[in-house]
């Protein structure tokens, strides 16, 4: 089984903190040229810089997910431009939280922006250049909420149901092309995103009463699915949704 990434190029959205810095890091360690992305250049660059000090390949390249002209001004400058891509992870995600009677209109909007359009309008850039090459790798960080409901969330939830079904339809209409399209579901990590829910003692003592494995998910135990998913030994794995939650869903 082949996991390396050796000479590939991979752009993770959301990368210098939390999962998507585990991700980035993991396919750096197999030999990818990592693109580090975040809406700010003193983040990206100092992730850069600690990538490059463990030996890796790493660059820089600062854009919001959710501004679509900002995102194709900073994938021009790639050389190459988008279709040097050949591994694309939609990592980027916000939330927002609130009772359904005080949810801002303009607050769903800004959560399906991040969490879903653009992931398909980034797809929709790098997939030229991957069927040209006749090989590619796009991988979705949904989560378990894209299988379940949780009150208070529901831009969130609605945003994660809908990003498991854009990646089953790409799957379907990009493999035949070489190009494989996946989603990783992850559970509840121990990550700055979520420090929120760590600090919150009932909520902790729910996710560790409710995770058959007791405990919280470090960022480093997802890495693995993505590097799967991106290399030859998971190429004939398309349009799944890979839960990584602990049992948590098995649970319920």
């Amino acid at each position: 089984m082949d996991f390396r990434l050796d000479g590939r190029l991979a752009l993770i959205t959301g990368s210098t903190r939390g999962l998507g810095l585990a991700i980035a890091k993991a396919m750096g360690e197999q030999g990818a040229r990592v693109i580090i992305n975040s809406r700010t250049d003193a983040d990206c660059q100092a992730t850069v810089e600690m990538l490059s000090g463990l030996g890796h390949d790493a660059t820089a390249l600062v854009f919001d997910a959710a501004d679509v002209p900002g995102r194709q001004a900073a994938l021009a400058r790639l050389d190459g431009g988008a279709g040097s891509i050949d591994i694309l992870v939609n990592n980027a995600g916000i939330i927002h939280r609130a009772p359904l009677a005080e949810f801002p209109e303009e607050r769903w909007r800004s959560v399906l922006d991040v969490n879903l359009t653009a992931p398909f309008l980034l797809a929709q850039q790098v997939a030229p250049g991957m069927i040209e090459r006749g090989w590619g790798r796009i991988i979705n960080i949904s989560s378990i909420l894209g299988q379940i409901g949780r009150a208070t969330i529901p831009a969130y939830v609605s945003s994660k149901h809908g990003l498991i079904g854009l990646t089953r339809t790409l799957a379907v209409e990009l493999g035949p092309h070489g190009v494989t399209v996946n989603a990783i579901n992850p559970g509840y990590f121990a990550t700055e995103f979520n420090a929120p829910l760590i600090a919150d003692e009932t909520f902790d003592t729910m996710v560790k009463t409710r995770t058959p494995l007791g405990r919280w998910g470090e960022p480093v135990e997802l890495a693995g699915a993505a590097v799967f998913l991106a290399s030859d030994a998971g190429g004939y794995v398309n349009g799944a949704a890979l839960t990584v939650d602990g049992g948590m869903t098995a649970a319920l």
